[in-house]
């Protein structure tokens, strides 16, 4: 490929093998990428198939595979995408690092047929998995995603979204897989009467899998003055999805589920209805109104495209704009060329353009308020309205028909714990307080904001609600007194209680109520005496695009510093709720690995005032309460009054048909310009290097100085960098199949050399000369340490400045401050030695010209610390990288090597290993899976030995802790190694996919040397085996 100023050749191949993964149909794709959890991401098959392509395959799997029967290939490769992200963010922004590099494939996937915008988007993939803080933080902003703590400990949540098992767009895995990535810890999914026990299994394994707590809840529909009121029901206190799904197969759950179903098939048939409708009358109104053709469409085609999920209103609309999506393109290009032909005048121009505007504008939106015209009226009404007995014939489903006190009577009998929320759309206040007497205390919570029916204007009165909650939860009888009577005030005014029912009883019947209710307070207060009515919230995302906010709520304290200040500012989308939670915040303190027995002078040192947590990590939680309403149930989009619960997301873009120009393109193309990486580097060189050779050539009358001090400014930071990193890596026992130049990132190091050019116009131009010389007058002679200290400590500041900006730990840069502090000395001693050097050289003057050099003396002093600070930092990254590789995957030596002294109980395993071609050949007829795995472990062991900096160093700490047994079963279990056949016929096999031949060569020619290696750092000896 040619040189491009935008692009590197590293991602159009990238890009190239992303397309290709993408390009694969089901069963060459399996053949690619084998379906194995054995290997791990940082393994062997690093020599088979790039990361980036693993990613690209697991996220089409998630994003692709929407059927039935397709759950356990969507959770496997879920867990392969979140450890290959996890292992790929080499990072202290770990966490952050995935999110980001699976929105950002996400995206690829999505672009496919937009060369461009895959290309910009493969770049930003390749600068994401450097790890840079800053440049996480740039694509977070970019793909609109904040930034969340790396403890993961924020309080993040939304407790009513929707999959696509029910109105959603994304399946169950697919939707944890983006709340996590949203940051999201705790997730409530709601299901439509029933849930089948296939979605429930996968929905609680992918919220396993990525750490997210997650909750189902089952909506149900109750009869309420003549409609239709929603609870959702939400079963609690099982620890796993075992223990759920156990739950919904006892046989009072399953005829729940039955009843469930035939409420949904009640009102699946009156939306076919509503499609024949369409096919007999709505249809012909919209060709009249668009001027184009439509089809008659099929009610089993129809069932097709609803799939998995339940039958809903919004599916037929979506169906309709499918099956005319073909005319409106087909009218809307005829007349494109209409208005281009030289002939259109402006009266025809403006006719064309209406007409265009109207065919762009028919999207799934429209579609639905066209459903809601009066020709579909008596159908739709029956899907609000509650069913009657003698309307709706023999089909009449119970569920529907079954009040609220004894639906949720029925519901308390079916689990002791559980959650019953009343979703207020539609209600008064009167209604609540109705419904909360009527129900005798089983209403646990109110959802007290749901985003969607706000949007939709459906929460009109949450203030008043509001305090109706806080009357009841804090037992005022005078209060609720006063909020019935002023109910009973505004209906005996004549003015009807607001409800918007349309079956609702005169106002005489609901004042009576009202009054029973007055006379009674003690009884309803007694229904939340022990037990609050507590607050639920969530934003009924469905996923699906429009004008709506997106999944997710936070509470921003819980949040970093830099994503509060986003949240602050005035350009952010973001809505904040008319909600305020109560927070408290608790610090945990835990003893280091290693010293939950501390030792006598651990035990001393925190007995001294201020050292109590010596040797003790900090760890922050939240404890949030109850939310109440505030600033009269209004929402802000220009920052908050008294709320403090925000959306993650803002809200999505106006939907169109894309008949007309996107005039948001532009702003995107701006926000992600790229350059070519070598090109970026090489800027970055030039812009320290000129200020630096500048300021050398206005400050030095030494002539060796003037024109090499910047040269040999830039030569030792470059060093250093380069030396650092080699160290950090393994230093002179690093492998012999890893090259120096592999461990230094060049576009660190380009970045250390800008800003350490930079520094020169300050500590030589600005600080030596113009400050201490011209302007402090300092003598060279009698004032050194001043110099040399005042130099020392603006480097520092300096380094610490340059390091917030490109987005380093505080404890980075709390350490570089105080490296300032390590440098004086050693700059003392750096002048000390060239003095005595000078004039062993016969130099007349040496302290003046140490005084010229006195910025480079400080640079040499304080490179000379970080290299030994850095060194170190580095060393430790890659030794806590390499930890957590060996951890991960001894774990599953370990496991297995357990699994097969239960599969042999009579045998001495450590024996039969010792013999791995006997094992291998009762493993092949009996467990083949074990054997696979078996042989896998050992080659990822060997991969991390070669290929991984600090991987020897990593595993003899690691086998320093192990038992005697253990080292044992870890080496006789790498034995299988010397089995080249078994092991040469399982790749061709595939299991590291077709491109094998660089993994089978390592294998082949390492393998001996490793076991070898093994082992002398292994010996075979049992102490403490038994």
């Amino acid at each position: 490929m040619a040189f491009s100023l935008r692009f590197d050749t590293q991602d159009v191949v990238f890009l190239s093998q992303v397309k290709r993964a993408i390009e694969l149909n089901r069963a060459e794709h399996a053949a690619v990428f084998p379906h194995t959890d054995a290997l791990h991401p940082n393994g062997i098959i690093d020599l088979a198939i790039p990361a980036e392509m693993r990613m690209a395959s697991a996220v089409l799997r998630l994003l692709d595979s929407l059927e039935q029967g397709q759950e356990e290939e969507r959770i496997h490769a879920l867990r392969a995408l979140r450890e290959e992200v996890m292992v790929s963010a080499r990072t202290n922004l770990r966490r952050n690092t995935g999110r980001v590099l699976i929105q950002i494939m996400k995206e690829i996937v999505r672009a496919q047929g937009d060369d461009e915008r895959q290309l910009r988007l493969a770049h930003d993939f390749r600068q994401a998995a450097s790890g840079k803080p800053a440049v996480i933080r740039r694509m977070l902003r970019r793909y609109f995603l904040l930034e969340m703590p790396e403890e993961w400990n924020q309080a993040v949540f939304d407790h009513h979204v929707h999959d696509a098992n029910t109105k959603g767009r994304k399946n169950a895995t697919h939707l944890i897989m983006d709340a996590w990535v949203k940051g999201i810890r705790s997730l409530t999914v709601i299901y439509y009467h029933f849930v089948r026990p296939e979605a429930a299994r996968e929905l609680m394994e992918a919220a396993e899998i990525m750490g997210v707590t997650v909750r189902i809840g089952l909506l149900f529909h109750a009869p309420y003055r003549g409609g239709l009121i929603d609870f959702i029901w939400i079963p609690r206190g099982f620890s796993d999805a075992e223990g759920f799904l156990a739950f919904l197969a006892e046989p009072g759950v399953r005829r729940l589920m039955e009843k469930g179903r035939e409420a949904s098939a009640w009102m699946e048939r009156h939306i076919l209805s509503m499609l024949d409708l369409w096919n007999s009358r709505g249809r012909h109104e919209l060709e009249r109104e668009l001027g184009i053709v439509t089809e008659e469409l099929d009610r089993e085609k129809f069932l097709a495209f609803v799939g998995a999920g339940q039958t809903f209103l919004l599916h037929l609309a979506e169906f309709i704009h499918a099956s005319l999506l073909s005319s409106l393109r087909e009218e809307a290009a005829a007349l494109s060329e209409r208005l281009e032909s030289p002939g259109c005048d402006d009266a025809c121009r403006a006719m064309l353009e209406k007409r265009l505007h109207r065919l762009d504008g028919c999207t799934t939106e429209y579609l639905m308020e066209v459903l809601r015209r009066p020709v579909f009226r008596s159908e739709r009404e029956k899907l609000t309205r509650a069913p009657v007995p003698g309307e709706c014939g023999g089909d009449c489903p119970e569920l529907l028909r079954t009040p609220p006190l004894l639906l949720l009577d029925w519901l308390s009998g079916l689990h002791s714990g559980n959650r019953v929320v009343l979703n207020l759309a539609r209600l008064s206040p009167e209604d609540v307080l109705n419904l909360l007497w009527d129900c005798q205390g089983f209403i646990t919570h109110l959802e007290i904001f749901n985003l969607k029916d706000w949007q939709e204007g459906k929460e009109p009165h949450l203030a008043e609600i509001g305090a109706l909650q806080q009357a009841i939860n804090n037992g005022s009888a005078p209060l609720l007194k006063q909020l019935i009577r002023r109910m009973l005030r505004d209906c005996g005014e004549g003015t009807d209680v607001a409800s918007p029912w349309p079956l609702t009883p005169g106002c005489e019947a609901r004042t009576e109520k009202l009054r029973l209710i007055l006379r009674n307070i003690p009884i309803l207060q007694g229904f939340y005496a022990t037990s609050k009515l507590y607050s639920r919230m969530g934003t009924d995302s469905s996923s699906r695009p429009g004008m709506w906010y997106g999944m997710g709520l936070a509470l921003p304290e819980t949040l970093p510093y830099r994503a509060r200040r986003e949240l602050g500012s005035r350009r952010s989308t973001r809505l904040w709720l008319p909600l305020r939670v109560a927070l408290q915040e608790r610090l945990v303190w835990k003893s280091l690995p290693g010293e939950e027995r501390p030792s006598l002078p651990v035990r001393l040192l925190r007995a001294l005032p201020g050292l109590r947590h010596f040797l003790r990590r900090p760890e922050r939680e939240w404890i949030h309460g109850d939310a109440t309403v505030c600033d009269g149930g209004q929402c802000s989009a220009h920052g908050a009054k008294s709320g403090n619960i925000v959306t993650l997301g803002g809200m999505g873009r106006p939907v169109s048909n894309g008949f007309l120009p996107d005039d948001s393109a532009g702003d995107e193309t701006a926000d992600s310009l790229c350059i070519n990486t070598s090109l970026a580097n090489a800027l970055k060189v030039m812009g320290g290097f000129i200020p630096a050779w500048a300021a050398f050539l206005l400050t030095q009358d030494n002539t060796l100085l003037m024109w090499l001090g910047a040269p040999l400014w830039f030569l030792i930071t470059g060093l250093r960098n380069i030396m650092q990193a080699v160290l950090g890596g393994g230093g002179f026992r690093r492998s012999p199949l890893l090259r120096w130049n592999d461990y230094v990132s060049w576009s660190r190091l380009s970045d250390s050399l800008l800003y350490t050019g930079i520094s020169v116009i300050l500590l030589e131009l600005v600080l030596r000369v113009w400050f201490l010389q011209d302007f402090c007058r300092l003598d060279p002679v009698s004032h050194d340490v001043l110099i040399f200290s005042v130099i020392s400590l603006v480097n520092g500041f300096y380094i610490a400045g340059h390091n917030y900006l490109r987005g380093f730990p505080r404890e980075v840069i709390i350490a570089n401050i105080f490296r300032s502090v390590f440098a004086i000395p050693v700059a003392l001693a750096y002048n000390e030695g060239l003095e005595l050097i000078l004039r062993a050289f016969g130099a007349a003057e040496p302290q003046a010209l140490l005084f010229s050099a006195a910025a480079i003396t400080s640079k040499v002093a304080s490179d000379t610390v970080a290299g030994v600070i850095e060194g170190m930092a580095d060393r430790n990254g890659n030794m806590r990288l390499r930890l957590w590789d060996y951890r991960s995957k001894l774990r599953r030596v370990f496991s297995l090597y357990g699994r097969l002294e239960l599969l042999y109980p009579e045998e001495d395993l450590p024996e039969l290993l010792k013999e791995p071609e006997k094992i291998l050949s009762r493993l092949e007829r009996e467990h083949r899976h074990m054997k696979t795995e078996l042989i896998a472990n050992a080659l990822d062991l060997m991969y991390f030995w070669f290929y991984q900096p600090r991987a020897a160093h990593a595993l003899k700490k690691i086998s320093q802790e192990l038992s005697g047994a253990e080292r044992l079963a870890l080496l006789r279990s790498q034995m299988v190694l010397e089995q080249e056949k078994d092991i040469c016929r399982l790749f061709v096999d595939g299991l590291a996919g077709r491109d094998f031949a660089r993994a089978l060569s390592f294998y082949l020619d390492r393998h001996r040397d490793y076991l070898r290696s093994m082992e002398r750092l292994l010996p075979e000896r049992q102490e403490g085996a038994a």
